[in-house]
């Protein structure tokens, strides 16, 4: 039987995907424009939009959908 591979963060999932975001945009503006640097482009822009979402479902006060 194997065992899961257990790593304990230590930065919250929101300040993982703005860092990610962060190197990212700092690799693309690197990049000649092209295929590549929009992958990488939107990569980021997902990254932003997925710590924005965690963030929203994480506020105290929200209530569930009915």
């Amino acid at each position: 039987m194997q065992m899961r591979r257990r790593i304990k963060q230590t930065q919250s999932l929101e300040a993982r995907l703005a860092e990610e975001a962060k190197e990212l945009r700092a690799t693309a503006a690197t990049l000649p424009p092209g295929p590549t640097r929009d992958a990488v482009l939107r990569k980021a822009r997902q990254d932003e939009t997925a710590a924005h979402v965690t963030e929203w479902l994480n506020l105290r006060g929200l209530k569930p959908p009915t």
